[in-house]
């Protein structure tokens, strides 16, 4: 590596400095291994030395990440990660760009927010739109954020419950085969829906809204027949709905409702040749006003790096594991 560069960054708040450097200094490795540059902390100040360009690129990455601490955010490696990645695509004030008036705070304290700009831009949709479509690979947040919404609404008295729901498909073990009765060969099928209220409400909180059946979990079957007023409905792993169920799920909207619809089109488990409801619907409903498609990519998942990576391996590859 040439250090023909010398940059200076004066870290003007030691709390951000803490973070900014990472436990054991993995923070400063990672970017220093991501730009192949060299970072030496010297007092209140990084020397930052390598080639120009890559200098240049190390400087907006400390940029980034003060102001988005400054701006009352955490610096974790995610973020590590977002800040190199977005400067690296020559993305300006990427982070900075995350803040949202979303002001929710989960069960464990944490401070719920974006952490991508396609997960801000899901956000924004879901205020504004009354059907929301959210598309895209696992471990980008399109579950967990509709969740953070209903919620969101159900205390400023926007509605006055929240439904969630899931197609109980047969992913590789059959239901009869299950122990215990229907409600409980059912249950591992929604474990997700009440892991993130888990998350965001806390156990005892969730139990207590599902007892005063303020909030629903229950398989799509169970939501034939019914009209859904003033509620905030969540459709997630809709790409295992057949067109029929989808039909009438979407039917089931009612006055002051909104409902979110969440699926992976890479991830069908229908019987083959069956067409799934949701890549239906991106050809019949795509443009009818008032109902919004978005799709979050790889980019966007937030859950361990490698996610990210292994995601991306599979995408290259066909079902017998040959270059696609």
């Amino acid at each position: 590596m040439q250090e023909n560069t010398e940059a200076r960054v004066v870290l003007e708040d030691i709390g951000a400095a803490a973070e900014i450097f990472g436990r054991n200094d993995e923070h400063l490795a990672l970017i220093e291994r991501v730009l192949g540059v060299r970072v030496v902390a010297r007092g209140e100040e990084l020397v930052i030395l390598g080639d120009p360009n890559q200098v240049k690129l190390a400087e907006e990455v400390f940029y980034q990440l003060q102001n988005f601490y400054r701006a009352g955010n955490r610096l974790g490696l995610h973020e590590i990660n977002y800040a190199l990645k977005s400067v690296k695509a020559g993305i300006k004030d990427a982070l900075t760009n995350l803040t949202t008036d979303l002001s929710l705070v989960s069960a464990r304290g944490k401070q719920i927010k974006p952490k991508t700009i396609g997960q801000k831009v899901y956000l924004d949709i879901m205020k504004k739109y009354d059907i929301v479509f959210s598309i895209g690979p696992a471990g980008t947040g399109k579950t967990y954020l509709a969740v953070v919404m209903a919620v969101r609404a159900l205390r400023n008295k926007e509605v006055h419950r929240i439904v969630l729901t899931r197609p109980a498909v047969e992913a590789g073990e059959k239901l009869g085969f299950l122990p215990g009765d229907l409600q409980e060969k059912v249950d591992p099928y929604l474990r997700p829906l009440y892991d993130a209220l888990y998350d965001v409400l806390g156990m005892e909180n969730t139990q207590k809204y599902l007892e005063r059946g303020i909030i629903e979990i229950a398989p799509l079957a169970y939501m034939r027949g019914r009209t859904l007023d003033d509620a905030f409905i969540i459709l997630d792993e809709a790409q295992n709905t057949t067109v029929e169920q989808m039909k009438m799920f979407l039917t089931r909207l009612g006055l002051g409702s909104k409902a979110i619809i969440t699926g992976d089109i890479t991830q069908i488990d229908l019987p083959r040749g069956q067409i799934s409801g949701l890549v239906n619907a991106q050809k019949v409903l795509m443009g009818i006003k008032g109902i919004a498609f978005h799709y979050l990519t790889g980019e966007d998942i937030v859950r361990h790096p490698l996610v990210q990576d292994i995601i991306r391996a599979y995408d290259h590859k066909d079902d017998t594991g040959q270059e696609s």
